[in-house]
């Protein structure tokens, strides 16, 4: 599984963990029942959203059923989202074909399994086969594969010239974001939102695309390999204001959606992208070597916590939430909550 949106036990509410369960597990078992057991492997954490647009937006209630045990859930049963909601369905296609399309990409550029010409055959047969399937779902619900699969082919394209600008080459990942985000009004019945829908998956495949070359940046460096950061002579820095400027653009476009329930939206789409971005430079710009933490871990200790480092969850906290003698036993469920401004976990609200 791959993606940016990742709710923490430590920030996120009960109800939300739950409900991104729903629609996480809802996904891998749809890509099962329509596609077989090893199309799992394309399930996709940002891939999710999809379904809880669609569910956000329509007046009908979402069908729900119960998974069986797995390992994943510890072997546990859940709620999940039924993979006969075309929510569910819509999500399995994108990420299909974007895992397709990711496996070619890795093939032009030689690089992984895919890249090598026997051994790699196979993974490049399964994305064909992929690419098919995706297609033949997405016709059924009136989702036009090939600006995913034109996105992909106009990246590699990209990649390959030289003297591109990062916004330039993130545009493909945009388009095709953006695209699929606007199909859920589509399939909920609610045109009026589609423009904004547009904009919100343009800025977030923005915020995907950056933070995934910024992840990427080290090891891409040590391995020769492309990255868009260095391709386009874009620093750390820059990248990041790229993000921020995208986040605002993000938040408003959602402030604009007209949504049956908003909570689970705002949260994953918004709140959680935030911190993303958020992990991803701070984790770059602030490597925490073991060195670095003994210390940081002394001076924490001997100012009662009320220093914390770049990469501590509690460093945005309040002060009176930050000693760790005052805290200690306290119950207080907003401590250490990473600057999530968790109310609905604090003040009962839903």
């Amino acid at each position: 599984m791959f993606g940016i949106i990742r709710p923490c036990v430590d920030h996120s509410c009960d109800s939300v963990l739950k409900a991104w369960q729903a629609h996480l597990c809802g996904l891998c078992l749809t890509l099962r029942d329509r596609h077989g057991q090893f199309a799992r492997m394309a399930t996709n954490y940002d891939g999710l959203i999809l379904s809880v647009l669609a569910e956000a937006q329509d007046s009908r209630p979402t069908a729900h059923r119960t998974a069986g045990p797995c390992p994943l859930r510890g072997f546990r049963t859940a709620d999940v989202v039924s993979s006969r909601e075309q929510g569910a369905q819509l999500a399995a296609v994108v990420s299909l074909a974007l895992a397709a399309g990711k496996i070619r990409d890795h093939a032009a550029d030689g690089d992984g399994m895919a890249g090598r010409r026997v051994s790699g055959a196979p993974l490049r047969h399964v994305a064909a086969s992929w690419s098919v399937a995706a297609e033949r779902d997405a016709a059924s619900l009136g989702f036009d594969t090939a600006v995913l699969t034109e996105a992909v082919d106009r990246q590699v394209a990209l990649e390959a010239a030289a003297g591109s600008s990062l916004l330039q080459v993130t545009e493909p990942t945009e388009t095709a974001v953006a695209a699929a985000f606007a199909h859920t009004a589509v399939l909920a019945g609610e045109p009026r939102n589609a423009e904004s829908l547009r904009e919100a998956g343009r800025l977030f495949g923005r915020i995907a695309h950056i933070v995934d070359a910024v992840e990427d940046l080290d090891e891409d460096l040590a391995r020769g390999s492309y990255n868009p950061l260095v391709a386009t002579g874009t620093s750390v820095t820059e990248a990041g204001r790229l993000c921020d400027d995208a986040l605002t653009g993000l938040g408003l476009a959602v402030q604009d959606l007209e949504l049956r329930e908003r909570h689970l939206v705002e949260t994953l789409l918004v709140e959680e992208t935030r911190r993303a971005v958020r992990r991803t430079f701070t984790d770059h710009v602030y490597p925490a070597g073991p060195g670095r933490k003994m210390v940081a871990g002394i001076f924490t200790f001997l100012t009662c916590g009320l220093y914390r480092p770049p990469w501590s969850r509690y460093r945005l906290g309040p002060e009176k939430g930050r000693c760790y003698l005052s805290n200690f036993g306290s119950g207080d469920c907003c401590y250490g909550c990473d600057g999530c401004d968790c109310g609905c976990c604090c003040d009962g609200s839903p």
